[in-house]
């Protein structure tokens, strides 16, 4: 009897356009609890193994995890761009159920922008924060948009938190935290991809990432701030 397969939530397509010839595609597709339905089965690499460079704020264990479960999302990606340098040049386009974006930009700008969803949608229980700003993907985010959405996000998990009878925290201190941790993380995948990544393509596009959550604990106390001129009404 064959089983019948829910249809996914939602779907995201990525197209690299290296070349007029040379075209790079990644259909993604998402279920309920925004995780990414690997419609294809691949090999996990070495360099995915959960104590190879493992984060040092991991909750889990080998026995539970046998290999990064982050690390397994990216596996695919890093693969594909391994004989590319970060500053090369690529033609973007993202299709999303409500729209397509296109825009010129570095490899190393397009990889990150989708690292970010891939780990956002890994079983990784260090990026769960980020789920709700994966059904709601924005390719190539600026640090302000990100920013923003980022605070958002938090001040609508407050929301919900208020409504089931628990401690809101409208300072945002829990914040701070989640983006503490995922620097942890990005610096840990980052030595993982140097040992294994042919160029630097994955590694920077981690960097990049990286800097985003450097920026806000900073961000938190200061550049809200300069947003608050929208709410003035």
């Amino acid at each position: 009897m064959q089983t019948m397969t829910a249809e996914p939530l939602f779907r995201i397509t990525y197209h690299f356009h290296l070349s007029a010839t040379e075209v790079v595609t990644f259909n993604l597709a998402f279920d309920n609890a925004i995780r990414l339905v690997d419609e294809q089965r691949y090999p996990p690499p070495d360099w995915a193994r959960l104590e190879q460079h493992q984060c040092p704020n991991c909750s889990l264990n080998s026995a539970q995890a046998p290999h990064c479960p982050a690390a397994l999302n990216l596996a695919p990606l890093v693969t594909s761009f391994e004989h590319l340098l970060s500053h090369d040049e690529v033609l973007l386009e993202v299709i999303t159920q409500e729209r397509k974006i296109s825009q010129a930009t570095t490899i190393q700008r397009a990889v990150s922008s989708l690292m970010g969803l891939l780990m956002a949608a890994s079983d990784c229980p260090l990026t769960t924060f980020f789920k709700p700003m994966a059904r709601f993907h924005l390719p190539l985010a600026s640090e302000e948009e990100t920013i923003y959405r980022a605070a958002a996000t938090y001040m609508l998990t407050q929301y919900f938190r208020n409504r089931r009878g628990l401690v809101p925290d409208f300072a945002l201190e829990g914040l701070n935290e989640i983006y503490r941790h995922i620097q942890e993380v990005n610096s840990a995948m980052a030595q993982r991809l140097r040992g294994s990544s042919k160029s630097d393509s994955s590694v920077n596009a981690i960097i990049l990432l990286d800097m985003y959550a450097k920026a806000m604990p900073y961000a938190i106390k200061q550049a809200l701030e300069e947003l608050a001129y929208l709410f003035t009404d």
